[in-house]
C-alpha cells in the first residue's frame, strides 16, 4: 500500500482505496428495527459524503407489506432521526430514488428467483453486496436461499477485474464454537470465505482503530508495551439501561455471549496482538488469532476463581429512571440464572504478555456508560519516590476511550507547585475536540470497506470459533452445580461495588 504526506507532516495510508464502484445493495430485514437504526442512515452517511457511487441501487427484502413509496417514507424518517449528515430535500430526491423494495418470505424459494430477477434487470449494478440484517437463525437459510437462486459465490473464483457477491453477517456468530463452526459450515457452501464479512460494530469505531497507530507509530509506547513495563489490563463496556426489550433473547444469552465474546474480545486482541508484517488484512486477523490461542484452556475450577456474574435488582437508573429488576424484565425467567453483569481474568501465555491479567467487565443497569481500555503501568523500582511514597505513588495509566468522550489520556505523575508533593495529572488527546465533534459512525466505515473488500475490520471464521472456545469453558463453569448463583446488585450501582469486585492476583 502506498503513503503520502497528509496534513501537518502526517502520513495519509488510504491513498490505495480505489474510488468507489457501482454496486446492488440488498438488505434482509429491511423493515426491521437494525436496518432502521444503523444500516440505512450509514448508507445514507456514505451518500452524502460521496462513498456510494452514484448507480449504486438499495433493494429492501422484508415480510410486510410494503409499497415502495411506503418504505421510503419510513426511511425517511429513520435517516432524518439517526444519520449523522443532515437530511436534504435534494439530497433525499437523489437518495430515494435508488431505494425499492421487495415483500417475501424469507424461506421461500420465489423470494430470492424474484430478487434474482431484480437484480439482473437493466441499471443493476453487477457487484451486490447481500447484508443480513435478520435474527440469527435465520443466517443460514437466507445465505442458502441466495445461492439456490444462483446468487452464492462458493463457485466462483476470484478474478481480478470481475463483480463481487459479498455477504454482510450481523453478531452472534452462533451460540457456542460447535453452532459458530456449523454456521461458518453453511455460509461457506454458499460464499467464499473471502466473501463473508462478520461484522463487529465496535471495531469501526475510530478509538478501538486507533490502537494499532498508537501502539505501533509511536516509540514512546511500543517499547514498554510488555509484561515488563505493564502490571495489568483492564477492559470496561458499561451500560447504564437495563435490557429493555431484550427480555426473549438476553436471557437465553447473557452478558458473556452478548459482550465478552465479542466486543471485548476484540478489545482485548487489539490491545494485546503482536506488531503484523504488513497492513494487509489476513496479516492482522492471523495476530488476532494468534492472541485467542495464547490464552489457556482453563479448567471450570479456575474459571470460577477467575470470574464473578450477577444480576440487577431494582433500583433508580443513572438518569433517575426506574429499572426493574431483572426477574420482572418482559420475557425474562422468573427462576432465570443469567448474568446482566460479568467479570472475568485473562492471561495471554506467549512470550510478551505471560503474567500480566487482563480484566474484562461488562454489565447493564451500572452508574455510569463507559466502554474504555486502560493500560496499566508497573510502577518505578523502589528508590527515590516510590521508596519513599510506596503504594501511595500513583501508576501511570493509558485510558484509551472507545465511549464517551472519544480519546486517550496518560496519567502522569507531576510535581505540586510550591510544594515537595506528587501529584497525578492526565495529558489529554479528544477525538471529539479535534475533529469538531463529527466522526464517522461504525457501521457507515465497516459497510464501506466491505464495498472496497477490506476485511481488516470484520471477524474471521477461526477468530470466531476461537473466542467461543473461551466464552465456552466459562459457561460450561458456571453452569456446573460447584457454581455459586449471580450475586444480586441494585440498578444503578457502581461496577467497583464490593460484590461486583473481581479480586486480582
Amino acid at each position: 500500500m502506498l503513503a503520502r504526506a497528509g496534513l501537518m507532516g502526517g502520513c495519509d495510508l488510504d491513498t490505495g482505496r480505489p474510488d468507489p464502484e457501482p454496486v446492488a445493495i440488498v438488505v434482509f430485514g429491511a423493515s426491521g428495527d437494525l436496518a432502521h437504526r444503523k444500516v440505512i442512515p450509514a448508507l445514507w452517511d456514505l451518500f452524502a459524503g460521496g462513498g456510494l457511487h452514484p448507480e449504486s441501487r438499495i433493494i429492501g427484502v422484508a415480510r410486510r407489506a410494503f409499497s415502495d413509496s411506503a418504505f421510503r417514507q419510513e426511511l425517511r424518517d429513520s435517516v432524518a432521526k439517526r444519520a449523522r449528515t443532515a437530511l436534504t430535500e435534494p439530497g433525499w430526491k437523489d437518495f430515494e430514488a435508488k431505494l425499492s423494495y421487495l415483500q417475501g418470505d424469507l424461506d421461500q424459494a420465489a423470494t430470492y428467483a424474484e430478487l434474482a430477477r431484480r437484480l439482473e434487470a437493466p441499471g443493476q449494478a453487477a457487484n451486490r453486496l447481500f447484508y443480513l440484517a435478520v435474527s440469527p437463525d435465520q443466517f443460514g437459510p437466507v445465505a442458502e436461499g441466495l445461492a439456490a437462486a444462483g446468487l452464492g459465490s462458493a463457485d466462483r473464483e476470484a478474478r481480478e477485474g470481475e463483480a463481487y457477491r459479498r455477504l454482510v453477517v450481523e453478531k452472534p456468530f452462533g451460540r457456542d464454537r460447535q453452532s459458530a463452526r456449523e454456521l461458518s459450515r453453511r455460509l461457506n457452501a454458499c460464499f467464499a470465505e473471502r466473501d463473508i464479512f462478520r461484522i463487529d460494530h465496535y471495531l469501526g469505531k475510530e478509538t478501538v482503530q486507533n490502537l494499532l497507530y498508537l501502539r505501533f507509530a509511536n516509540s514512546i509506547f511500543e517499547p514498554l508495551w510488555n509484561r515488563q513495563y505493564i502490571e495489568r489490563v483492564e477492559i470496561d463496556v458499561l451500560e447504564t439501561g437495563g435490557i429493555g426489550s431484550r427480555g426473549g433473547y438476553y436471557d437465553h444469552a447473557g452478558a458473556s455471549r452478548d459482550m465478552i465474546q465479542n466486543h471485548l474480545i476484540q478489545l482485548l486482541c487489539l490491545s494485546l496482538m503482536e506488531p503484523p508484517p504488513s497492513l494487509d488484512p489476513e496479516a492482522i486477523r492471523d495476530e488476532k488469532v494468534k492472541v485467542l490461542k495464547s490464552i489457556p484452556s482453563y479448567s471450570p475450577g479456575d474459571f470460577l476463581a477467575r470470574s464473578r456474574r450477577a444480576q440487577y435488582l431494582a433500583g433508580t437508573g443513572a438518569g433517575g429512571e426506574a429499572i426493574p429488576d431483572y426477574h420482572a424484565e418482559a420475557k425474562v425467567d422468573s427462576a432465570s440464572r443469567t448474568e446482566t453483569f460479568a467479570a472475568l481474568r485473562l492471561e495471554v501465555d506467549n512470550w510478551r504478555f505471560a503474567g500480566v491479567p487482563v480484566i474484562l467487565r461488562t454489565g447493564k443497569a451500572l452508574d455510569r456508560q463507559a466502554s474504555e481500555i486502560r493500560v496499566i503501568f508497573r510502577r518505578p523500582p523502589e528508590t527515590l519516590f516510590a521508596g519513599l511514597c510506596a503504594d501511595r505513588l500513583p501508576t501511570n495509566v493509558i485510558v484509551i476511550r472507545i465511549q464517551p468522550e472519544e480519546g486517550i489520556w496518560l496519567d502522569i505523575n507531576t510535581k505540586e507547585p510550591g510544594r515537595a508533593s506528587l501529584a497525578p495529572k492526565s495529558l489529554r488527546f479528544s477525538y471529539r475536540e479535534g475533529e469538531g465533534g463529527a466522526l464517522p459512525e461504525a457501521y457507515e466505515r465497516l459497510l464501506a470497506d466491505a464495498f472496497q473488500g477490506d476485511s481488516t475490520l470484520f471477524i474471521r471464521a477461526d477468530e470466531a470459533e476461537e473466542a467461543w472456545r473461551i466464552v465456552d469453558g466459562l459457561e460450561a463453569a458456571w453452569s456446573s452445580p460447584e457454581a455459586p448463583a449471580p450475586v444480586r446488585y441494585p440498578a444503578g450501582s457502581s461496577p467497583d461495588l464490593d460484590v461486583l469486585r473481581l479480586d486480582r492476583p
